[in-house]
């Protein structure tokens, strides 16, 4: 009964985000979070432009918090608005200003928009960036194009929760036209990154005085010792027997 609580829960934060970035478009989306209090639910929304979101007088946010209520039947939902810090590093945003350029300028330019767009993106600090862009451009047949710069992982556990991947769509004359962004940011710690740290000597603040742990004194002389027998040799007579 707790597992089946848990998805349903995970299942309804996963179609208010969904319902929320179907409804804002152009205003720089990135994505929704939701939290739960003892008030009620806390939906924060991050976006690049906040004040679209917020509207004159709250009229937006307030449409917004009924709708919310009604459809996906929330007690006191709490709408709270975040403004993304760096834009250059959050994939959905990236790929929403390809889509709505290419529906201004037209899929003849899409080359230009790819090439500048990941030049943004790297001087905003990623590690790396990669652009797919499918469907009918520039002619009549259906093609995938793929832009790419810097580093990026296509493996292992940092490709699955350490790159950041964004989908969006075009409606173009010629057709639906789809655009995937990936991008790696500067914060993640790959395995092969390794770091030694020096440990520092612990000195005593007095010079006469020694450390903690260590004993001073005199050196001992350490003792001769005697030479080891040969198998099959007889001993030495000693000097008195040499007299006899």
């Amino acid at each position: 009964m707790i597992e089946r609580k848990f998805i349903a829960e995970n299942i309804k934060e996963f179609e208010i985000g969904e319902y929320i970035s179907q409804t804002l478009k152009n205003v720089g989306h990135s994505h929704t979070k939701l939290q739960r209090t003892p008030l009620g639910e806390k939906i924060i929304i991050f976006a690049s432009r906040p004040g679209l979101i917020v509207g004159r007088k709250g009229e937006n946010i307030k449409k917004l918090t009924n709708t919310l209520k009604k459809r996906f039947n929330l007690e006191n939902p709490q709408i709270e608005i975040s403004e993304v810090a760096n834009i250059g590093l959050e994939p959905q945003i990236i790929a929403e200003r390809i889509a709505s350029t290419m529906e201004r300028f037209g899929s003849d330019r899409f080359k230009g928009i790819g090439h500048k767009t990941m030049e943004e993106v790297m001087n905003s600090g990623a590690r790396g960036i990669e652009i797919n862009i499918s469907g009918k451009i520039p002619g009549a047949r259906a093609k995938s194009w793929r832009f790419y710069r810097g580093y990026l992982k296509k493996c292992g556990d940092i490709a699955v929760h350490g790159v950041r991947t964004a989908y969006a769509y075009a409606q173009l004359k010629t057709g639906t036209v789809g655009v995937k962004v990936s991008i790696m940011p500067p914060d993640i710690r790959l395995p092969d990154d390794v770091r030694f740290t020096e440990k520092e000597e612990t000195k005593s603040p007095l010079l006469n005085t020694p450390a903690k742990g260590e004993v001073r004194g005199e050196e001992k002389p350490k003792k001769k010792r005697a030479p080891r027998k040969k198998a099959g040799q007889a001993p030495k007579a000693s000097k008195a027997g040499d007299m006899a």
